[in-house]
């Protein structure tokens, strides 16, 4: 994870964040597995070639996922995200169409599947982005000889999301069924941890999709429909689940998904109450994450959504008790009452080492 200096230039920016990963990697003897850019649109289409350069023979053509997210306390760069992984194997760009879309990674007894950028620009509304993006991710994991029952995380990335995230819903969920990830025991369903927020990806497209795989033996991921104080958010409509937890390189991962202030019933917590909505949201991630045997020292990467300017002043000044590597971006939450959202990973044991 990279923040670069709020008060620089967006070419100042780019190259102190990416001068940071470009150490960070050889430094490790490490390579990228998943990476996402959070920047305005303009700053966006100033990084790429400054991102090119710096990273010089660690660039392995596979493009970061970019989401335009609006200037914040940052600047016109909230930040980077990168998963980078240090073993024997090397990670291989997966390919659909030709394009690179994604990586795998083979071990001895697991194969890792990263799936970046998803994105239908051409396949008509909203919805219709959205299922496309969901096909799409299928056949490429069938292609890969294994299907969505191994996806871990997925991300969602919704522009507009107030205006149809219950038809993302509806679609979500059909393909699920359609996929066996859902059956007539809900308890039991294969749900991967989720996020979904109010980012767009650059360009045209309406929607994008990013996710994980974890394939090997039987039972190798957990899906924690319902954690920490929150019931299962398939009781309100969404197919995912609280948090998974899978066997990858570094370790036991959990992934806990996005987060927001909901009580058990369902309901919005502290309504038109920023700085109670943030306490209740990092209480209900540290809950889930104690469900997943983590402790706040073994998060490894967080994300934190703000809906305002507002509630990021106010979440800055709560940050100072948050012990997880983090990025801020503002954005949209999917519902018009929550201010804030936050999502973690966790490795047990990983930052000790």
């Amino acid at each position: 994870m990279a923040l670069p200096s709020p008060s620089a230039s967006v070419e100042a920016q780019a190259k102190e964040a990416y001068g940071a990963v470009r150490d960070r990697l050889r430094d490790g003897k490490a390579r990228i597995f998943e990476e996402r850019v959070f920047a305005s649109e303009a700053a966006l289409k100033a990084i790429r070639p400054l991102r090119k350069e710096i990273l010089g023979d660690l660039d392995d053509g596979v493009p970061p996922v970019e989401l335009v997210a609006p200037a914040s306390a940052a600047g016109a760069v909230a930040g980077v995200h990168v998963h980078a992984v240090r073993c024997d194997a090397k990670p291989l760009p997966v390919r659909h169409h030709d394009a690179p879309c994604g990586r795998i990674l083979r071990g001895k007894d697991l194969t890792w599947i990263t799936l970046l950028g998803l994105a239908a620009p051409g396949a008509g509304n909203a919805c219709d982005q959205a299922r496309k993006n969901f096909e799409t991710a299928a056949a490429i994991l069938r292609d890969a000889k294994t299907d969505m029952r191994s996806v871990v995380r997925t991300w969602l990335w919704l522009g507009d999301i107030l205006a149809w995230y219950g038809d993302f819903n509806r679609v979500r969920t059909t393909f699920f069924h359609e996929q066996g990830l859902l059956n007539c025991h809900p308890g039991k369903a294969l749900l991967p941890a989720s996020t979904g927020i109010g980012l767009k990806p650059a360009g045209t497209a309406l929607c994008g999709l990013d996710l994980i795989a974890a394939v090997g033996k039987e039972g190798l991921t957990e899906y924690l429909q319902a954690a920490g104080h929150q019931r299962s958010a398939f009781h309100y409509g969404s197919a995912f689940s609280r948090a998974a937890t899978t066997q990858m390189p570094a370790g036991k991962t959990v992934f806990v998904s996005g987060t927001a202030a909901i009580d058990p019933s369902g309901k919005t917590a502290f309504v038109g109450d920023a700085e109670g909505q943030i306490r209740s949201t990092v209480e209900n991630v540290r809950a889930v994450l104690a469900d997943g045997k983590c402790a706040d020292s073994e998060v490894v990467h967080a994300l934190a959504y703000c809906k305002t300017p507002e509630v990021e002043k106010v979440w800055q000044k709560l940050a100072a008790d948050v012990p997880w590597p983090c990025i801020t971006v503002l954005g949209d939450v999917c519902r018009d009452d929550l201010l804030f959202e936050i999502e973690a990973t966790g490795c047990p044991g990983a930052r000790g080492a």
